[in-house]
């Protein structure tokens, strides 16, 4: 009985604990969607790498010309139903300097099909926005830079490949932003909407535990 008697506090306790995650969650996407608002800024020369989460999700400019060498394939993904994966090119920009950009998602039927992806010799202007490594969960298989496979973006790993510190390569992600329309059937990768992209279903956990709350009493 006395252990009854404690599932409406604790279930009561989980909802407050949820109204406090989702105040703090719709502030966050409150603050990135700001960001996402403002004008781009021009990516500096030297990133200063210790100052990339305070710019997480602004966006940014820069130009430079696409180092197809180290091009990596980060996946498998899908998009609309579509296997595919994300491209994820070096960027070697006037100063010398190298960042990664993701150019957005590629079908796997085009890569399977051997063909590849229209090179672009001259510079280019990128537009996008600047993003951190993603977590990953114990699902998640290891990389394996060897045989080309990335299942998740370790910026670090990849920046290595990409020639690391030799090659003035910097562990500075952009996610390249701009309209798609046919780019998917001609293999050119689609890039994602400037939208901030963090998960909130704090709401739905607190009407949860609260009704489960008032069910034990």
């Amino acid at each position: 009985m006395l252990v009854l008697g404690t599932i409406p506090i604790f279930t009561f306790a989980l909802g407050t604990w949820q109204v406090q995650r989702l105040k703090w969650k719709v502030s966050l996407i409150d603050e990135l969607t700001e960001k996402l608002e403002r004008e781009p800024l021009s990516l500096p020369n030297k990133v200063n790498i210790a100052a990339i989460p305070d710019f997480i999700y602004r966006k940014v400019v820069l130009r430079g010309v696409w180092d197809d060498a180290h091009a990596m394939l980060l996946g498998p993904r899908v998009r609309d139903g579509t296997n595919g994966y994300h491209l994820i090119t070096p960027l070697i920009r006037s100063n010398g300097s190298t960042v990664l950009v993701d150019r957005g998602f590629i079908s796997g039927d085009f890569v399977k099909s051997g063909k590849r992806t229209p090179k672009v010799q001259s510079e280019v202007e990128v537009c996008g926005m600047l993003r951190d490594s993603q977590a990953r969960n114990s699902f998640t298989p290891d990389n394996h830079p060897e045989k080309g496979e990335w299942y998740w973006a370790d910026l670090d790993a990849m920046t290595e490949y990409a020639g690391g510190e030799h090659l003035n390569v910097q562990p500075v992600l952009v996610e390249e932003i701009f309209d798609a329309s046919y780019r998917l059937t001609r293999g050119i990768p689609i890039g994602k909407a400037a939208t901030v992209d963090v998960r909130n279903a704090h709401a739905s956990y607190v009407v949860t535990w609260w009704v489960s709350s008032s069910q034990q009493q």
